[in-house]
């Protein structure tokens, strides 16, 4: 199937490993352009490595998203993105009652804050130019919360509110905005938290992993392909009136109806 993304030009943060580039690559696969972003320059300097080594248009820009002069440098080497997949790590598990301040206002600016304001700055030209696809990857615990993970998911459901109210607004202009909401994909994320688990447990990485997965509908994990490829066809023109949307890809875990 032809996605006719061929020539667009993509914006992807935290991209130098993982879901990020994952996406990254299964996108240039369609004949995007990426610019891809990171916070370790070794790792993103590989990463483009690769990239340009298979022949794909990648550019890059080292720094934290949640940097406004990181923001700018992306939007400097790429004057009118087509596609934006909003990602930033989340913040570590942690107990309720040990959170400061602090820690609130940091998972803020980068779950929720860098994401939207990078909103503001792509969609006016993607309505001008009459075509958008923006995604936003976020969790799984968005709508199955786990107080553990409350710093990640408090912040990330303002970013699914805002964009279900952004969505309707543009998509008259052929712009789609979706939240996918990954859990348990195979990432360096998932080991360390099988890593904090096996301690927890007294038990070995092997163990504790066994048992996580056995826990899964699926009884496994899913891989970045596997996750990447939804993301991709989400920017694909045939994906044009699916907008609004939070997709879960979780292998049927979720026990949510919606």
């Amino acid at each position: 199937m032809d996605f006719g993304l061929i020539d667009k030009k993509a914006i992807i943060p935290a991209s130098s490993r993982g879901l990020g580039k994952a996406c990254a690559w299964s996108l240039a696969k369609e004949g995007v352009k990426i610019f891809l972003n990171g916070v370790n320059e070794k790792s993103l300097e590989q990463t483009v490595k690769e990239f340009t080594q298979a022949g794909f248009i990648v550019d890059y820009v080292l720094g934290k998203i949640e940097d406004e002069d990181t923001r700018k440098g992306l939007l400097e080497k790429c004057t009118d993105p087509d596609i934006l997949i909003n990602n930033s790590g989340g913040p570590p598990p942690g107990n309720f009652y040990d959170w400061t301040e602090s820690d609130f206002i940091d998972a803020f600016k980068s779950n929720f804050l860098s994401s939207t304001l990078f909103m503001q700055d792509v969609i006016p030209g993607m309505k001008k130019r009459k075509f958008g696809r923006i995604v936003n990857i976020t969790s799984a615990m968005v709508k199955n919360p786990n107080i553990l993970l409350g710093l990640s998911t408090s912040a990330r459901s303002g970013l699914h509110g805002i964009s279900k109210a952004l969505s309707r607004d543009v998509a008259k202009h052929n712009i789609t905005i979706n939240n996918v909401l990954p859990e348990r994909i195979d990432t360096d994320r998932q080991t360390q938290i099988i890593e904090m688990q096996s301690e927890l447990m007294k038990v070995s990485f092997e163990e504790a992993k066994d048992s996580m997965e056995k826990q899964l509908s699926a009884g496994r994990m899913g891989t970045v392909e596997e996750f990447a490829s939804i993301v991709c066809f989400l920017c694909s023109e045939q994906a044009s009136y699916i907008s609004g949307q939070n997709i879960s890809v979780d292998g049927g875990n979720s026990s949510s109806l919606f």
